[in-house]
């Protein structure tokens, strides 16, 4: 019974961290404080639904909006726990961010992500600029166990956002479908964790969505590597760690050389975890001159 319980607990805490720090979107949306770029400089949009199983029960079902512009970016999701998950979390969460770039490297954004269950509520807010952690809050704050690994400054600098880091911006002019989409080491600050997201390419593949996109994904290895503000005694991260089954299925937003998350899944405690777009819609947006008679959206 021990050994069951240290099981339960070890996905749950393990799916937390797989959700909300390794892909970013997949626990929770993006919140509405963050604005979109305007019309006049978006290039693509993407509207997805995703549905998430656990060893091939449903557990959740989320969206994710992303706006691309010619040099900054907007995204919005919002997730919800479903069937038994649900009767026992009664989850549900949001995520949002913000951003500018020159060519594929990110130069500013501003995120935000509020979860919430029945049983407790965790928000953060993080402002970026070049790479170096300008603002951030949590609530609640991090807890004072004495073998947490401590952050300085210096881990809160050449990072990303969890939000920014999920969306591959490919440079060049050939095919962004290639496997150098996945010959990348990412740096992540969450907030209250710094970690590095190791990937590595594995194979081409296809998908069909319900609704949307039908055709090739490259598909990525990902490791997690912790590298402070955590405790490195905790199963989820030990967990989390170790593993080396992890994979991300990455699709284009047409008209960008932008590549996002199709599905991502990896093992847990009690099975496999999915997460997987359900419909998968994107189609360019209006240019400056096509736009510049419309009428202003009040």
């Amino acid at each position: 019974m021990l050994d069951v319980q240290n099981r339960v607990s070890a996905w749950k805490e393990g799916s937390f961290v797989l959700a909300s720090r390794i892909l970013g979107f997949v626990a929770c949306g993006l919140v509405s404080v963050v604005a979109a770029p305007t019309a006049a400089r978006a290039q693509a949009k993407l509207e997805a639904q995703y549905s998430a199983t656990l060893a091939g029960l449903p557990i959740g079902r989320g969206t994710w909006v992303i706006e691309l512009g010619e040099a900054n970016y907007s995204a919005a999701a919002t997730a919800t726990t479903s069937g038994l998950l649900h009767a026992f979390t009664g989850g549900q969460g949001s995520t949002a961010a913000q951003g500018t770039f020159s060519g594929a490297r990110p130069l500013t954004s501003i995120y935000a992500a509020t979860i919430s269950t029945r049983r407790k509520s965790d928000e953060i807010r993080l402002t970026v600029a070049n790479g170096a952690v300008k603002d951030f809050k949590v609530e609640p704050p991090q807890d004072d166990d004495p073998e947490r690994i401590p952050l300085t400054d210096a881990h809160r600098q050449n990072v990303l956002d969890p939000m920014t880091a999920s969306m591959v911006r490919m440079p060049g002019t050939g095919d962004p479908l290639a496997p150098e989409a996945c010959q990348r080491k990412v740096s992540v600050f969450d907030g209250r964790m710094r970690y590095d997201l190791d990937l590595a390419y594995k194979r081409m593949d296809k998908v069909k969505a319900e609704k949307g996109y039908a055709g090739p994904v490259v598909v990525c290895t990902i490791y997690f590597a912790p590298i402070a503000g955590h405790v490195p005694s905790r199963t989820a991260v030990k967990y989390m760690a170790n593993l080396r089954d992890m994979e991300v299925w990455l699709a284009p937003i047409v008209g960008t050389r932008v590549l996002v998350p199709f599905r991502a899944q990896g093992p847990t405690p009690l099975g496999e975890a999915v997460l997987e777009a359900r419909q998968f819609v994107s189609m360019p947006l209006p240019t400056k001159a096509a736009v510049s008679t419309s009428p202003k959206v009040q």
